[in-house]
């Protein structure tokens, strides 16, 4: 039996009436369901930003396990952001409906943020007072006495402002001798040059820290209404790499002082008048606070158009010390007790060992391969169990002095690394030649010496990531500028990457250091030039701020 149709009206206003109601209930299961989505986004945003600090809180308890650690972290990261994005747009459309409803059958939707972190104390306040009301809203009365007052912070950027100094400079002549007297001009880093110290500083710092070509930097000023030419900007760049050539100097000899350092490098495409040749960046790191050592940090890079040996052994040519390195077969002439120098010790990289193991017995990314997954190596996935033990024992004495860590390693990864070189022997004389495993696992023996260096000198890291994370930039930052224009602009960018990753490694900001450093760099005296050195200018910087 079918239902009967409701029943219309006859008349106009009843008809005008049914249709506001209609119009009322739509506009109210829209309020709701708008209301819904938003809850709904704003459920997800917050579950994925506590999935992120509970990751981030994990590593800072347990370290880096697994090479999928960073790659999780960086995946929560960007699944944060646009979850949050995503809730901020339901959030306004459900106030937007709920607005449109003209009721209260329907609650208004807040969502709930993560707790915001306090303004920076050194951020200056701008006081605006709203003008308060001049008669009371209630009896209308003018006899209006001030009971307290609430305070709203917002956060505002103010646009990057461009100006011309005028610098004034007198003339005087003497009547005595009519000899005319001036001030000198000021300094320009460029001879007969416009620019202020902070102007070459950020392009500096945009082109080798941010990775901003010059001619996208061009592009971005002219729209701000100041007309800079590719050249011009080109023009600085090469009169402060030459200011700053007395300083990169300086760092040279500080990090080839050290008794250990960490060597890596890297592909950088060269322009050539034919073709891109496939170029070098090499690296040199000095890192001593993992083993509590006092020397500030300070990161080395040079350039060359291949990878020859040649160029490590005349980076290295007077060091004596410790190379943390891969086993690039370039490094085997500085290993060699003949050298002139004398030889350089040898310690290899656990993670890049591991790094091969964890690559054949990664669950996760096996799983997300599907079809074409290939098997788990159990050999692979016991290797990294075992190497991630030594970790854990490495985590506990990281920043401990030498001789501490060297005792503790004695007692606890010593007899870790025996059982593991057997049990890699063992397992590799069951193996064929055509397995997997067998490539990881024969990179290892036939280099042990080296991989059980850190076992007889404490000063020896486990890994060799501080060099790896100094030529991150490098592998992020070709992506924007695809090539070096030559060899000569590729050894400005070692000696302007030199200066930038120190300063970083110091927790100094490289774009203002550069530009107090290029202010005061003409008339500093030369044998004082160490005191604008990144770590002595911090330090002078923050003994003036207690001062005042």
């Amino acid at each position: 039996m079918s239902t009967a149709p409701e029943a219309l009206p006859t008349d106009l206003a009843s008809a005008h009436a049914m249709i506001l109601a209609e119009r009322a209930a739509r506009l109210e299961a829209e309020a709701i369901a708008a209301r819904a989505v938003a809850v709904n986004a704003s459920t997800e945003a917050l579950i994925a930003h506590l999935n992120l600090q509970i990751e981030k809180l994990r590593r800072e308890i347990y370290g880096a396990r697994s090479e999928r650690k960073a790659r999780l972290l960086d995946q929560l990261e960007m699944q944060l952001e646009e979850l949050e994005a995503s809730a901020s747009e339901d959030e306004i459309a459900a106030e937007r409906a709920v607005a449109k409803t003209e009721t209260e059958t329907v609650a208004s939707f807040q969502r709930k943020r993560p707790s915001k972190k306090p303004f920076p104390d050194h951020l200056p306040r701008e006081r605006v007072v709203i003008a308060p009301p001049e008669t009371c809203r209630c009896c209308g009365s003018a006899r209006l006495s001030k009971l307290g007052e609430d305070i709203t912070e917002t956060l505002e950027v103010v646009p990057r402002q461009w100006k011309v100094i005028q610098t004034v400079r007198e003339k005087f002549t003497c009547r005595d001798c009519e000899t005319i007297s001036q001030p000198p001009a000021p300094f320009h880093v460029t001879p007969r040059g416009f620019a202020g110290p902070n102007l070459p500083a950020m392009v500096l710092f945009e082109k080798f820290g941010q990775h901003q070509p010059l001619n996208r930097q061009s592009e971005r000023y002219a729209r701000e209404g100041v007309d800079l030419s590719v050249s011009t900007l080109a023009d600085q760049v090469g009169a402060c790499t030459a200011a700053l050539a007395p300083l990169h100097a300086l760092i040279e000899a500080h990090v080839l002082a050290t008794e250990r350092l960490h060597g890596d490098d890297t592909t950088v495409s060269i322009l050539a008048k034919v073709k891109a040749a496939t170029g070098r960046i090499w690296t040199y790191v000095r890192d001593d606070r993992s083993f509590g050592g006092p020397a500030p940090p300070a990161a080395l890079y040079y350039a060359s158009r291949d990878r020859t040996q040649e160029h490590p052994a005349r980076h290295l040519q007077n060091f004596t010390g410790i190379l943390q390195a891969d086993a690039y077969g370039g490094y085997n002439g500085l290993y060699d007790p003949a050298r002139i120098q004398g030889a350089v010790t040898p310690a290899l990289c656990w993670a890049h060992a591991r790094r091969q193991f964890f690559e054949l017995a990664d669950i996760a990314g096996n799983a997300r391969r599907g079809r074409n997954a290939s098997a788990i190596s159990p050999v692979a996935l016991e290797a990294v169990r075992r190497i991630d033990a030594l970790f854990a024992i490495e985590r506990g004495i990281n920043g401990l002095v030498a001789e501490e860590r060297l005792r503790v390693r004695q007692e606890r990864s010593a007899l870790l690394v025996v059982k593991l070189e057997a049990w890699l022997r063992d397992e590799r004389s069951r193996l064929s030649r055509s397995a997997s495993v067998t490539k990881p696992i024969d990179y290892m023996l036939k280099r042990w010496d080296r991989f059980a260096a850190f076992l007889t000198d404490g000063r020896i890291c486990l890994t060799n990531n501080a060099a790896e994370r100094a030529l991150r930039g490098f592998a992020l930052g070709r992506k924007a500028w695809l090539f070096a224009g030559s060899e000569r602009g590729a050894d400005r960018a070692a000696v302007m990457a030199t200066l930038i990753q120190t300063a970083k490694l110091g927790d100094v900001d490289p774009q203002a250091w550069l530009a107090d450093v290029l202010a005061r760099i003409a008339n500093h005296p030369l044998n004082k030039l160490d005191e604008l050195l990144p770590w002595n200018w911090a330090a002078a910087k923050g003994a003036c701020k207690l001062a005042a």
